[in-house]
């Protein structure tokens, strides 16, 4: 599932493929757009020049000049690519941006829980009330408001998009193993000391999957061994535990996340 790693770097396939102008649109499958037709994606953004991308949590929003705003989220399997035009269509390819040096960016998603939208100014300032901070951006005070004011366990606390934006299910497990935080300990339960420990996680953990693009499958990250056979922790060599916790597998360490 693409994380705000991923998301970052769709956005810098954006800036680098997509500052030129729409100079055509085709819509393969209609199932990824979200409260906009194929028509009227095709009348307000063609002959329009893609503006700077930003991104906040798992969204990305591609402003165009003298119009409205493409708004894009990837669910589960999205991606973000940007094609040469010999490059022959992948089976999932929903959405294809041709640009006016023939280029194309081209929305890619298989299973199409979520898509592409349309917003103006205030359509986009909706999006991001429902949102929290920025993962990336959060500075540790915010970040203890927000969680400790949370009943639930840290992991669902974590999850939850509109309490910090951008983080899921692999960057979680990640973060709370190195910040040896439990994650079904109620998040209002950790001390300063341990919420401490787990921003400084977030800090490296997402700084470096950033560059990565990806949470990256090391070996040395509980992300590299969840899915052995008989997974064991990098840290101390005990073995991994595993259950679900808010909806989605949880992987951990339960000799270092007591």
């Amino acid at each position: 599932m693409p994380e705000l790693p991923d998301v970052e770097g769709f956005r810098r396939v954006l800036m680098t493929c997509g500052r030129r102008t729409i100079t055509d649109i085709e819509v393969r499958d209609a199932g990824i757009l979200r409260g906009v037709t194929e028509k009227r994606l095709r009348k307000e953004c063609k002959e329009r020049r893609l503006g700077k991308a930003w991104r906040h949590g798992k969204w990305l929003f591609a402003p165009t000049d003298g119009g409205p705003t493409l708004v894009f989220h990837f669910g589960m399997t999205g991606s973000l690519w940007c094609c040469s035009p010999d490059e022959p269509f992948a089976a999932h390819d929903r959405l294809v941006l041709t640009l006016d040096d023939a280029r194309s960016l081209r929305y890619r998603d298989q299973r199409k829980l979520k898509g592409v939208q349309l917003a103006d100014d205030a359509a986009v300032d909706q999006i991001l009330d429902r949102l929290g901070p920025d993962a990336l951006v959060v500075d540790r005070a915010e970040l203890t408001d927000l969680l400790s004011r949370r009943r639930g366990a840290i992991k669902s606390a974590l999850m939850d998009q509109s309490v910090v934006a951008g983080l899921g299910n692999l960057l979680c497990d990640e973060i709370l193993w190195r910040a040896r935080v439990a994650p079904r300990t109620p998040a209002r339960d950790l001390s300063e000391t341990a919420y401490r420990h787990l921003h400084a996680a977030m800090g490296r953990v997402l700084r470096t999957s950033v560059r990565a693009g990806c949470v990256p499958p090391r070996r040395s990250w509980i992300t590299g061994r969840r899915d052995d056979s008989e997974p064991l922790c990098p840290r101390c060599g005990h073995s991994l535990s595993s259950g679900r916790i808010a909806g989605r597998r949880t992987v951990w360490c339960p000799h270092c996340q007591p």
